[in-house]
């Protein structure tokens, strides 16, 4: 996927994110999705893809069973996400775990005490 880096990608993006989170807290009732973070979307050049990074306080060892749950609620969270930003032509989600903060904290050097 070739990712678009403009501004309206980056808000559009920004927006689908917020969007999605709302929904996660507020109207989906799956309780594997309890406590996932959506933690950011890249848009696609021609916004027709979006991949929808996420994290959970349970850790990575329990990817795969939250990824089979974010993939149910896909055609809701499609749906919702095109009703709320109104939107004619809404980008398929594509979950992806978002590793960045579990690296950061993993593959840090460690300190040296004086």
């Amino acid at each position: 996927m070739q990712r678009s880096t403009s501004r309206r990608a980056a808000q559009m993006s920004d927006q689908i994110m917020q969007v999605l989170a709302l929904l996660l807290v507020q109207e989906v009732e799956d309780p594997v999705l309890e406590l996932t973070t959506i933690t950011g979307v890249r848009l696609n050049r021609d916004f027709s893809i979006a991949e929808v990074l996420y994290t959970h306080i349970k850790g990575q060892e329990h990817e795969a069973e939250i990824h089979k749950a974010l993939l149910r609620a896909k055609g809701f969270l499609r749906t919702r996400l095109g009703k709320e930003l109104k939107l004619r032509a809404v980008p398929d989600l594509r979950f992806a775990w978002d590793s960045f903060l579990e690296n950061m904290v993993y593959d840090a050097p460690p300190e040296t005490h004086r």
